[in-house]
């Protein structure tokens, strides 16, 4: 799995000019999902996402996590994540999850956040063209990928 996460003061899903999902103060949580992702990835990127102290304490000093603010998350799934652009100018996604996979995984990973964060996870819509709206505060953007814990 990977993850591009973006602190931001604001952000927003839109389909088809419908609101899906919308936060203020948190995160938006772009998510891929490869096909040799499993459950323990899944929980590992979770608690990383939650315990990431990126937020600014009294002194200005990103000590602070998600709970410490009250912020919330807009988790977007994301397959271009695993786009393979080595060899030519057309990406390849081959190593993206197909969506008998990755929907399960994101319909968990939705759980596993609200579970955490004990609030209710903002979404878009798996596969959808969607149109993300955000203000990245900072800009403080960080990328996750559970193929390197160690």
């Amino acid at each position: 799995m990977r993850a591009v996460i973006q602190r931001v003061t604001e952000a927003s899903c839109t389909v088809e000019g419908e609101s899906t999902g919308k936060i203020d103060e948190g995160f938006l949580v772009l998510l891929g999902i490869e096909d040799a992702d499993t459950d323990e990835d899944l929980q590992w990127l979770a608690q990383k996402i939650v315990g990431l102290r990126v937020f600014g304490d009294e002194n200005g000093l990103m000590n602070k996590a998600l709970a410490d603010i009250d912020g919330n998350i807009l988790l977007i799934s994301q397959f271009t994540l695993f786009a393979q652009t080595k060899k030519g100018n057309r990406p390849s996604f081959i190593k993206a999850a197909r969506p008998d996979k990755a929907i399960p995984m994101y319909e968990q990973m939705i759980k596993t956040l609200t579970t955490l964060t004990g609030k209710k996870i903002a979404t878009g819509i798996f596969g959808a063209d969607m149109k993300i709206s955000l203000v990245n505060d900072g800009p403080v953007t960080i990328l996750i990928d559970t193929k390197n814990k160690e």
